[in-house]
């Protein structure tokens, strides 16, 4: 439990693990979070009407990650082109499923939250848009899913 005078956590001070300790900068992450289904039963016998609710299935949304689009940067391709060559056969699957982790920083650079990715892979890569007349910088998109998450606090 937070104690008095305690802040909330910014969430700007982050970083992003890809796998064997392989760090690529992101400008967002979204897409944390995951829902347990819920079993609804009823026993035929039984005088109450209405059912009981069990926990069932976990499912874990689609991680987001948004970054800057640099000049002879293709990081985000060169992942997602691990995922294709599986889909030709030519890699084993081990090549593109691996842990991603995302750490939430203090001021000292220390992780305080840690979201741990499992079996993660990009399941889509999208490039920036293009127009005449913004003022912004150039955003590409990497969607990743994967098959759990772990949360972990620093002690």
């Amino acid at each position: 439990m937070a104690a008095i005078g305690d802040y909330p956590l910014p969430k700007f001070h982050f970083q992003v693990e890809w796998g064997d300790g392989f760090r690529i900068g992101f400008t967002e992450v979204s897409g944390l979070d995951f829902e347990t289904e819920v079993i609804e039963y009823r026993e035929g016998s039984n005088k109450k009407y209405n059912k009981t609710k069990q926990p069932g299935l976990t499912k874990y949304s689609n991680v987001t990650l948004k970054r800057g689009t640099f000049q002879g940067d293709f990081d985000f391709f060169t992942e997602w082109q691990k995922t294709y060559q599986f889909q030709e056969g030519n890699n084993t699957g081990s090549v593109y499923r691996r842990p991603v982790t995302i750490k939430l920083l203090d001021e000292n650079h220390e992780p305080i939250i840690t979201w741990v990715l499992e079996n993660a892979w990009p399941s889509k890569v999208q490039s920036t848009d293009l127009k005449a007349d913004a003022n912004e910088v150039a955003i590409e998109t990497m969607e990743l899913v994967h098959e759990g998450l772990k949360i972990q606090e620093a002690n």
